[in-house]
């Protein structure tokens, strides 16, 4: 897939699924903006012939700075993804203001301010645009000790609803990624932290049963998808959230009323009480893997 003469950002970009992005990007053609908030952003763009913006994400003055590196290197922005993130795991009654905020600023915030400034470009070229943001299956089903972090990935997912709706015209697509793949941040996750950690000692990949069912595979399983996405193959894809990870590629369903029971003259509590049974309560949390 050709990326040739297109311009890309990718937000934490110095380390795993970033950097996968970066570099799969540029290997199908693109260039590409190579943000982080140490050096590791430069050794990455020296490594594909990119630009390095060294800078944490969430300040509006971040963002204009990495639009701005974008079109002054190579001319245009095409493409903004949207990955940078941080971690403050806590259960909710231990989890700090400062903890909260951390991750909002990073995750929601920095998608926020990324975004918004590559719109504004994009709209001023006149000839359309990708506009890739980063969720996460905690996003989906909630997470244990990650109040922030789903919280903010649930936004990001309903921010790429409300983009692709406001930039539809001017032909600029939003979608929302939601990648598994053994890193920093799954290792966390208690699901998948035993066997990313069994992978890691042993340096036998993963098991087939794990890549197809539970769909974790490495960061290069994710990254073709945020090539897709970039490209011209692309067009007409937007306001979705998409699945990838392992051998398993996956459409997200968008939030509906799933069962709806009528009661003349509206709801009392008791009348509630007395129906609930028949309604087929959903499931929460990331479940656990189960082998075959």
């Amino acid at each position: 897939m050709d990326l040739s003469g297109k311009v890309a950002v990718v937000t934490g970009a110095g380390r795993g699924l970033g950097r996968a992005y970066a570099e799969a990007l540029a290997r199908h053609g693109a260039h590409v903006v190579v943000n982080d908030v140490d050096e590791s952003a430069e050794e990455v763009a020296a490594s594909i012939a990119g630009l390095a913006v060294v800078a944490p994400v969430g300040s509006t003055k971040t963002a204009e700075r990495l639009v701005a590196a974008a079109v002054e290197e190579f001319g245009r922005l095409d493409v903004m993804v949207t990955n940078a993130g941080i971690l403050r795991d806590r259960v909710l009654w231990k989890m700090s203001d400062d903890d909260f905020d951390a991750v909002i600023n990073v995750h929601l915030r920095g998608t926020f301010t990324c975004a918004r400034a590559a719109a504004v470009r994009m709209r001023e070229q006149g000839d359309g645009g990708r506009i890739v943001l980063i969720s996460s299956p905690a996003g989906q089903r909630g997470n244990f000790g990650q109040t922030n972090y789903a919280a903010a990935k649930a936004g990001i997912t309903a921010m790429a609803r409300t983009w692709a709706l406001e930039l539809g015209r001017s032909d600029i697509a939003v979608n929302a990624v939601v990648p598994v793949a053994a890193t920093e941040m799954t290792r966390t996750i208690p699901a998948f932290a035993p066997l990313i950690e069994e992978s890691e000692r042993t340096g036998v990949p993963l098991p087939a049963w794990v890549r197809r069912d539970e769909g974790l595979g490495t960061v290069e399983d994710v990254a073709e998808l945020i090539v897709f996405l970039a490209s011209d193959a692309a067009k007409g894809v937007t306001g979705q959230a998409i699945g990838v990870g392992g051998d398993r590629l996956a459409l997200w369903a968008h939030p509906a009323e799933k069962q709806v029971q009528f009661a003349d003259g509206g709801w009392r509590a008791g009348a509630i009480a007395e129906r609930w049974h028949e309604f087929d309560a959903e499931t929460y949390g990331i479940p656990a893997p189960v082998a075959p």
